[in-house]
């Protein structure tokens, strides 16, 4: 069984961190956001994944190859000349379907009669979350020319009465925004304590669900959580207080700083008493000096910050 993932964007809503990385390889509760589905796939029989790439496709294609040696499966890296867009439909279920495309479909038979994008009065509440498995047959459907699944040939099939629905019961949550990457890194961590606790942190200092990665290094006196992420050789100095952040690799945090609902990239330095929140996000290598606040501060790579900043912008 063979696997296709579209993974050619630039992942511009995640920036500053997709500016160095591709998104693919962005680590959401420290493991890349692509290895998640690909061991998902392989767990379920899937021996040959592709992956439609673009945007820095060389940094994908030396991970691949570690990651198809490990799992022990084929992944072929499918290289895009432009960005271009994108069965069994597979959907989930949205408090705010607004935001989506929304499948209807019946609820006995999971026929799908009609696609909804992003409707202004409510019709459902199941969107498309972008999973779908087909048989060879699709692609007879499909013309030697730019086409759109989404828009042409789904379409086609729910009017020939050959398209259908199956709802997931799991939890579903797009994380290519950094409020809800957060959101969905506290949903994930609440899975792990339910499935696996025992990756979850159990040290002194540690609130709720904390995951970290084994060679980080946590000072003395730190509260850590709840819904905390700590990444590959993160050094915490004592008296550090984290909640609802995620601290990517390779980062320091001196001591008695305090971050909450923050993404801090990899390679930052963050001084000490420094206080960070509101969504704020750092890119790869950015330092933060003593005694600063940071309100909803979105800092491109490389950057010293020096002052204080009190209100939501972005330091390019």
């Amino acid at each position: 069984m063979k696997a296709l993932i579209l993974v050619g964007g630039y992942g511009t809503r995640l920036r500053p961190l997709t500016l160095t990385k591709p998104k693919p390889l962005v680590e959401f509760c420290n493991k890349p956001m692509v290895l998640h589905q690909i061991e998902a796939l392989a767990q379920v029989g899937v021996t040959h994944v592709i992956l439609a790439v673009s945007y820095l496709s060389d940094m994908l294609q030396r991970e691949m190859e570690v990651e198809a040696k490990r799992l022990n499966i084929k992944i072929t890296i499918s290289q895009e000349t432009e960005p271009l867009g994108t069965g069994l439909h597979l959907v989930t279920k949205v408090e705010e379907p607004s935001k989506y495309g929304v499948v209807v479909y019946e609820k006995n038979t999971g026929k799908i009669d009609r696609f909804v994008e992003k409707p202004r009065e409510y019709v459902s509440n199941k969107i498309n979350a972008g999973l779908y498995i087909f048989n060879s047959a699709v692609l007879n459907r499909i013309e030697l020319r730019p086409t759109s699944i989404e828009k042409e040939i789904f379409p086609a099939m729910a009017t020939d009465k050959q398209l259908y629905a199956f709802e997931l019961q799991g939890f579903w949550m797009d994380v290519g925004q950094p409020k809800d990457y957060l959101t969905g890194m506290s949903m994930y961590l609440n899975y792990v304590r339910h499935s696996s606790s025992d990756r979850l942190s159990r040290e002194n200092g540690i609130v709720g669900n904390v995951l970290v990665d084994p060679t980080a290094k946590i000072g003395e006196r730190c509260r850590i959580g709840p819904n905390v992420v700590i990444g590959p050789r993160v050094i915490i100095q004592d008296g550090v207080c984290l909640k609802n952040c995620t601290i990517l690799g390779d980062s320091l945090i001196k001591s008695h700083s305090w971050i909450a609902n923050c993404i801090i990239g990899w390679r930052c330095n963050i001084g000490q008493w420094v206080r960070m929140e509101n969504t704020s996000v750092l890119g790869l290598d950015v330092s933060v000096q003593d005694e600063l606040f940071v309100n909803g501060g979105i800092i491109l790579p490389h950057k010293a910050i020096s002052e204080s900043i009190s209100e939501p912008k972005i330091l390019i």
